[in-house]
């Protein structure tokens, strides 16, 4: 079964540092194809037709991942206001620029926290390399949740 809309797609994947080559992440997932936001637009669009077996290696220019930085999405807090048991590599809640956001504890110095909002990969550009694992029409629930669920999905 090819991959078309509304398809519950299931990929074994690899993202790496597009210069360094480094290895960023890896993994197993499943999202719902056909523009739910599940998936980077380019790389589901490289994905549409593939079958189970069928692999996808492409480049991913920082804006057409997870975007550009944006330096106003950084931001330093009085450690007075910091609450208690959170460490570097944390997270916390806050206000963004629309509406609330989780922050990334990224340094503790002295009397301040830094804290930024930015996905840890923004700003990166990417290789992600993938293979179709499983392919299947996605239930009408997935569909009306835009997302896919059980195994390597949404679980509610």
């Amino acid at each position: 079964m090819p991959i078309t809309q509304d398809s519950a797609v299931t990929l074994a994947y690899k993202i790496t540092d597009a210069r360094s080559g480094k290895p960023l992440d890896a993994g197993t997932t499943a999202y719902l194809h056909g523009g739910y936001d599940n998936l980077f637009p380019k790389v589901e669009a490289a994905l549409a037709g593939l079958e189970v077996g069928q692999s996808i290696d492409l480049e991913l220019a920082a804006r057409d991942a997870f975007g550009e930085r944006d330096e106003a999405l950084v931001r330093t807090i009085p450690r007075s206001e910091f609450p208690p048991g959170v460490k570097v590599g944390g997270q916390l809640q806050g206000a963004g620029p629309n509406g609330p956001m989780a922050y990334n504890v990224v340094k503790i110095k002295g009397p301040e926290v830094h804290l930024d909002g930015n996905h840890p990969l923004a700003g990166h550009d990417l290789r992600f390399a993938a293979t179709v694992k499983a392919v299947r029409a996605a239930t009408e629930e997935e569909i009306t949740h835009r997302h896919v669920h059980g195994a390597h999905g949404h679980h509610h």
